[in-house]
């Protein structure tokens, strides 16, 4: 093991429902990025005159 890295013990690590909420909160924030990313590519579409269906 690399002697730089450390290893916190149990007790000093977030609670599980706080390190839980993070990764709702980085999944829900991607999707709504892919969301907005894949509107703007719909409206880029149909401004050049392509259907998306």
């Amino acid at each position: 093991m690399d002697s730089n890295m450390k290893v916190e013990p149990v007790e000093f690590r977030s609670p599980l429902w706080q390190r839980l909420g993070w990764m709702v909160m980085i999944y829900v924030g991607s999707v709504a990025v892919l969301g907005v990313f894949a509107m703007l590519i719909r409206l880029f579409m149909q401004a050049a005159g392509m259907k998306s269906h």
